[in-house]
C-alpha cells in the first residue's frame, strides 16, 4: 500500500478523522466541520500519510506456517485386497507402503485387528509435511467380525487422550498433534449396498473422526453400476443418521471455487482406481493406471474415476478443514465428555465473551426488572397498610356507634326518670316511696 492509496476511515460519528482530501480543504470543511458539511451516511476517502502493511498479516502467517511445517494424520480402514496401501502410494506420490506379499496357505493368519502406523516427511515446494497413516489391517477379515472396530476405536481415543495429557502439562510450547484428521473408509465394489459391518463400523466412528467413504477398486463396476452403488450408499448413509465430512461454504468464496466444491461434494462417495506404475496407453502416452486388454485405466483422469477429486478434497482443497474440524469440533466434544466423566465442570460465566452493548442493555433491562419488582412490592405494601387502616377505622367506627347507642339510651331513661318525677310533683304525691316510711317505723318498734 503506497501514500497515494485511499481507504474510507469511518470512526464513531461516521466520518473519518485527521488528513482530509484536498477537495473538502478547500471547501472550508476541516475537521471540526465535517458534521455539518457532509449529508447523512457520506464516508470520507482519506489518503494514508504513511505505509501501513496490515495486508501483509497473511504473508506472516504463511512464513510462519512454513517455518514450522504440518502435520497430517490419516486412517485406512477396509478389507484387505481393497487397495488401501496403493491408493495412500498414489495419493502422495510416494511409497510409503511396499508391496505386501500374499502369505502362503501354512502361514498363521492373525486373529485380531491390528494397528500399523507409518510416518515420513514430505516436501513440496519447500512446504513440509509431516505424514502419518494409520492401516487397519485385518478388519473385517475374519468369519466372526463382532467388536472388529474396537481396537480402532481405542487408537483414536488414545491419541486424544495423549493430546489432551499434553494439553495439561505445565509446559505446552511442543504440542505433538498425532489425532486422526482423516478417515479413508474403502467399501467393497458390490453394487448391493452397505453391509452390516460398514454400518456398523461408521456409525461407531462418525462422532471421533472425519469420515470419508471410498468405493474401492471401482474399475470393477460400469459406470451405470458406479452410479447406482452411490445412489444406495448415500441413502444407506443418511437412512442410520451417520455424518460423513462435508467440506465447510463461506460466504466470501468466488463462483468458480463454489462450483467446484459443489463438483467435489457430488462425488462422495469417491470411486477410485489406485496405482503407482506407469502403463502405455494406445495413442503412446505414459500414465498411471491399470493396463487390461481391452483398454488403459488412467488414474488421473476424470472420466474413469474419481481419484483427482479425492486428492484434489483430501490434499489440496481442505486438509486444513479437516484439521480444524478435529480440533474444534471432534475434539472438543470428546474432550468436554471426558472431563465431564471426570467430574470436571466449568462455570459458564468465566471466559464468556462478552458485547458490551449486549452486556448495557442486559444490565438495563436487569435494572428496569429490579425497579418493577420494587415498585410492584411497594404497591402491595402501600394496599396493605391502606387496608390496615381502613380495617382500624372501621373497628373504631363501630365502636363510637356502640358508645353513642350507650350514652343515647342512658339519657332516655335519665329523661323518663326525670318526666316521671315531674308528673309526681305536678299530682302531689311524695317522691320518696311508702315502703321505705314503714321500713323505719318496723326498725323503732324492735328498738
Amino acid at each position: 500500500m503506497s501514500d497515494s492509496d485511499s481507504i474510507t476511515a469511518p470512526t464513531a460519528n461516521g466520518y473519518g478523522s485527521g488528513a482530509l482530501n484536498p477537495h473538502l480543504a478547500a471547501n472550508g470543511i476541516g475537521n471540526g466541520g465535517l458534521a455539518h458539511g457532509l449529508p447523512n451516511g457520506a464516508t470520507v476517502r482519506k489518503k494514508l500519510m504513511g505505509y501501513v502493511g496490515f495486508a501483509n498479516l497473511p504473508n506472516q502467517v504463511h512464513r510462519k506456517s512454513v517455518r514450522k511445517g504440518f502435520q497430517f494424520t490419516a486412517m485406512v480402514v477396509g478389507e484387505s485386497g481393497l487397495g488401501k496401501s496403493t491408493l495412500i502410494n498414489t495419493l502422495f506420490n510416494t511409497t510409503l507402503y511396499p508391496e505386501k506379499e500374499p502369505l502362503p496357505p501354512q502361514a498363521e493368519r492373525p486373529s485380531t485387528v491390528s494397528i500399523e502406523s507409518i510416518s515420513a516427511d514430505i516436501e513440496e515446494n519447500g512446504v513440509r509435511l509431516r505424514l502419518t497413516v494409520v492401516d487397519t489391517p485385518g478388519f473385517g477379515d475374519f468369519v466372526n467380525n463382532d467388536n472388529s472396530w474396537k481396537p480402532i476405536v481405542e487408537n483414536i481415543e488414545a491419541r486424544f487422550d495423549a493430546y489432551l495429557e499434553q494439553e495439561n502439562r505445565v509446559n505446552r510450547q511442543k504440542l505433538v498433534d498425532n489425532r486422526v484428521h482423516a478417515c479413508l473408509y474403502f467399501i467393497q465394489p458390490t453394487g448391493h449396498a452397505l453391509k452390516q459391518i460398514d454400518i456398523e463400523f461408521m456409525r461407531r466412528l462418525h462422532t471421533k473422526v472425519n469420515l470419508i467413504p471410498v468405493i474401492a477398486k471401482a474399475d470393477t463396476l460400469t459406470d451405470d453400476e458406479i452410479v447406482a452403488f452411490k445412489e444406495r450408499v448415500l441413502s444407506d448413509i443418511a437412512h442410520h443418521n451417520i455424518r460423513i465430512f462435508q467440506a465447510p461454504i463461506y460466504d466470501n468464496e468466488d463462483e468458480e471455487t463454489i462450483a467446484e466444491n459443489e463438483e467435489i461434494a457430488s462425488k462422495i462417495p469417491f470411486a477410485v482406481v489406485g496405482s503407482n506404475r506407469e502403463v502405455r496407453t494406445s495413442d503412446g502416452r505414459s500414465v498411471r493406471g491399470r493396463a487390461y486388454p481391452w483398454g488403459v485405466i488412467e488414474v488421473d483422469n476424470e472420466d474413469h474415476c474419481d481419484f483427482v477429486k479425492l486428492r484434489q478434497m483430501l490434499v489440496r482443497t481442505y486438509m486444513e478443514e479437516l484439521r480444524e474440524h478435529t480440533n474444534d469440533v471432534l475434539y472438543e466434544n470428546y474432550r468436554s465428555e471426558k472431563l465431564l466423566g471426570m467430574g470436571v465442570t466449568q462455570d459458564t460465566s468465566v471466559f464468556k465473551e462478552i458485547n458490551p452493548a449486549a452486556k448495557s442493555a442486559e444490565e438495563r433491562a436487569l435494572h428496569e426488572a429490579k425497579l418493577a419488582k420494587m415498585e410492584a412490592e411497594m404497591k402491595m405494601v402501600f394496599q396493605q397498610k391502606v387496608q390496615e387502616k381502613e380495617a382500624k377505622l372501621k373497628q373504631s367506627e363501630e365502636e363510637l356507634y356502640a358508645r353513642h347507642r350507650e350514652m343515647k339510651d342512658a339519657l332516655e331513661k335519665q329523661r323518663l326518670e326525670l318526666e316521671d318525677k315531674k308528673r309526681r310533683l305536678e299530682s302531689g304525691r311524695p317522691l320518696t316511696p311508702e315502703k321505705s316510711v314503714s321500713t323505719k317505723k318496723k326498725g323503732f318498734l324492735r328498738a
